[in-house]
């Protein structure tokens, strides 16, 4: 085999593996920082006996889907059944791959990109990839053959209709300013003029409320409203392959918060870390260390804010979306064209 290949190959393997180990990590912790958060906010003690301060409480909750009975009730269409956990779970795990978490590296003489796929058109991956998790959703509620999944599934795709929409524009902003689809081009037009979020705060807004409604949690959890649908298109779901609906909510929250943290707080990067004059592996960690912590301070932000809001009504999810988020997208979309144009932006 040639040595390039050879190289690529390893390079590639090692990522992946690092990649899905991190993430999923990350996916079941962030259910023990839901419950402490939720536990702190409402004067609760939380999880604190499985392990001290209960860390080891997500190894347990692990073990418990493994060894938990899956039921597939005789109704369901089975094909589709079956399927659908994993078109939700599979394209919110393939969405995070192309996200840069730190800049290009030099180790053992190779040259490594902090990311999995440095893609040219990395947003429009994205995006792609983050839209297909409503059909899985879709079909895990049709192929239920229950009355609260299938609206639960209905409900899911008209949000997804009403947020994406203006999400897409103000990506639209932010792409301008940067003439380029790549995400690390999007990473170094702000390290050189600075964050987008100082010039495009309202997007900002706008990126992250539709990140809320993507990600189907509360204020806007009507696909699952237990009061009203149960448990909506999970309903009829069960074992591993509930938990795969559970894990994909979190895998979603990731890739909002690392896109927040990407396209409007700068990335990886550090205002003034080239002062310090750090060597390279040294100043590159650093910058790893930013971007989660930038991905960190996101994730509470959606804990936080789904103990603290209640759910909307769905008329008024759906004036939100058409109503208010969409004109003020277009209107932001007017304001970056300005600054664009005049060479602000």
């Amino acid at each position: 085999m040639d040595p390039a290949v050879a190289r690529v190959l390893v390079e590639s393997t090692v990522k992946i593996a690092l990649f899905f180990f991190v993430v999923l990590t990350v996916i079941a912790y962030m259910t023990w920082v839901e419950r402490r958060v939720s536990a702190w906010i409402q004067d609760r003690r939380g999880p604190n006996r499985v392990g001290p301060f209960g860390l080891l409480q997500p190894l347990a909750d692990g073990i418990k889907f493994l060894f938990k009975e899956s039921i597939v009730p005789p109704h369901v269409y089975r094909p589709v059944y079956l399927l659908a956990p994993a078109l939700i779970f599979i394209p919110s795990m393939v969405t995070l791959s192309v996200v840069p978490i730190g800049p290009a590296v030099s180790l053992f003489g190779w040259n490594i990109a902090l990311q999995v796929a440095d893609v040219d058109n990395g947003i429009l991956v994205i995006l792609a990839f983050a839209s297909m998790g409503v059909y899985g959703i879709a079909l895990a509620g049709w192929s239920s053959q229950n009355k609260y999944s299938l609206m639960g599934g209905l409900r899911s795709s008209a949000q997804l209709i009403s947020y994406e929409l203006a999400m897409g524009i103000t990506v639209v902003g932010v792409l301008m300013t940067t003439g380029s689809l790549r995400l690390n081009d999007i990473v170094t037009h702000q390290i050189e003029h600075g964050w987008n979020v100082l010039y495009q705060l309202p997007g900002f807004l706008i990126f992250l409320t539709a990140a809320f409604a993507e990600t189907n949690r509360l204020p806007f959890d009507l696909p699952e409203a237990e009061t009203e649908l149960v448990a909506g298109y999970h309903t009829e779901y069960s074992g591993m392959r509930f938990s795969m609906f559970y894990m994909a909510e979190y895998a979603n929250m990731i890739t909002g918060s690392a896109l927040a943290a990407t396209l409007y707080c700068g990335g990886y990067h550090v205002p003034g870390l080239h002062a310090l004059g750090l060597s390279e592996p040294v100043a590159a960690a650093v910058q790893v260390l930013a971007f989660g912590a930038k991905v960190a301070f996101f994730l509470f932000v959606f804990v936080w804010v789904r103990w603290t809001l209640p759910r909307f009504r769905y008329d008024q999810l759906m004036n939100l979306g058409w109503k208010a988020l969409l004109p003020i997208a277009l209107l932001h979309l007017l304001w970056v064209s300005f600054l664009v144009l005049t060479g602000r932006g």
